[in-house]
């Protein structure tokens, strides 16, 4: 299950699937963090062979312009930057025989790279 959340002015950011939300919960508890106010922050940078990556890391709260999601107890924070590529995507987690991993299904690309790690949009 999954739903999905909305910047000010409705257009789609971001959906989070249970399992993703469970997982990236579990890990900002094992940092520590207040589950609350911290939440994931997803990101668009520089880099990889296509020309931009997606990064993740834990912040303890959103900056004044992100965009913020809430789903299945979890905060994701979206710059207004990385808004624009990441719209509408889904942010999945995966747990098989080829390695665990949070995913992003991204409506945007128009291609990637070999190894799947870059994208162009």
């Amino acid at each position: 299950m999954s739903s999905t959340a909305t910047t000010a002015d409705d257009a789609p950011t971001v959906t989070v699937t249970t399992a993703a939300a469970s997982e990236a919960l579990r890990l900002i508890e094992g940092e520590g963090l207040d589950t609350d106010e911290a939440g994931l922050r997803l990101f668009v940078q520089q880099g990889g062979c296509a020309g931009l990556s997606y990064g993740m890391r834990f912040d303890t709260a959103p900056e004044d312009d992100d965009a913020v999601v809430e789903e299945n107890g979890l905060r994701v924070f979206v710059d207004p930057a990385s808004r624009n590529y990441v719209g509408g995507s889904v942010l999945a987690f995966e747990d098989g025989l080829q390695g665990a991993g949070f995913h992003v299904e991204n409506p945007n690309i128009v291609s990637e790279c070999g190894c799947g790690e870059s994208f162009r949009t």
